[in-house]
């Protein structure tokens, strides 16, 4: 059901775009607002929304942005910038070193990558598509069906991990995921698997209770390969 309010919402920002006046023109020099084309964000620019239906979101590096949304493209952004919320259906989200999301990263089908010092006010939501933390911190946690969750550094991730079973529409992927949590990192809460996975858990990692899988303990930088 969660998974298919998101689509639903993507959906919706197509049909709201498709009746704006002019919605293939820039709103303003920061944020676009368009149907078809990709939108880039620049910085020193007054913040405010950038969404598009097909096409790919580039943030520049120390940029401010409100909400940034896309259907059919991925996300990208830079250093240093900070954004209310970013979302796509299909397409991967890229966020660079000590970013700032204020609330929740969302993709349907595409993976999502934190680097270094990105800091994160809510959730990371995904159905297809491998989810990596290196040294970010989430106030809320981690949600996939089928993909792998990979948490290194010094990450840090309140509220826990859920791998969803499958509902609706969804398929397994053939291997099973693998969920690594390194080194450093933290997970505070449950981790909670509602289908098979591979959980790797290091002897330096501090984790919660464990419910759904049983956690395969490794020494070393990272997780053995199976």
């Amino acid at each position: 059901m969660r998974h298919t309010k998101k689509i639903a919402s993507g959906l919706a920002l197509v049909a709201c775009l498709a009746l704006l006046p002019g919605c293939d023109e820039a709103t303003d020099g920061n944020a676009l607002q368009k149907v078809n084309g990709s939108v880039h964000v620049l910085a020193g620019t007054a913040p405010s929304d950038a969404e598009t239906v097909n096409g790919s979101i580039d943030i520049d590096a120390n940029a401010t942005v409100g909400g940034v949304m896309t259907v059919n493209g991925g996300i990208r952004v830079g250093s240093g910038a900070t954004a209310t919320n970013l979302h796509t259906v299909n397409g991967s989200i890229v966020v660079g070193t000590a970013t700032h999301i204020a609330k929740n990263i969302e993709s349907v089908n595409g993976s999502i990558s934190l680097a270094d010092d990105v800091v994160v006010g809510g959730t990371v939501t995904n159905v297809n598509g491998k989810v990596s933390l290196k040294s970010a911190q989430l106030g809320g946690g981690i949600t996939t069906v089928n993909g792998d969750i990979l948490i290194y550094g010094a990450s840090h991730v309140a509220g826990g991990i859920h791998v969803e079973k499958p509902s609706g529409g969804i398929r397994l992927i053939s291997s099973l995921p693998r969920v690594e949590i390194g080194p450093g990192a933290t997970v505070e809460g449950e981790l909670k698997f509602d289908r098979e996975v591979r959980l790797y858990v290091s002897d330096r990692a501090t984790v919660g209770p464990v419910t759904g899988a049983t956690a395969i303990p490794f020494t070393g930088d990272a997780a053995p390969r199976d």
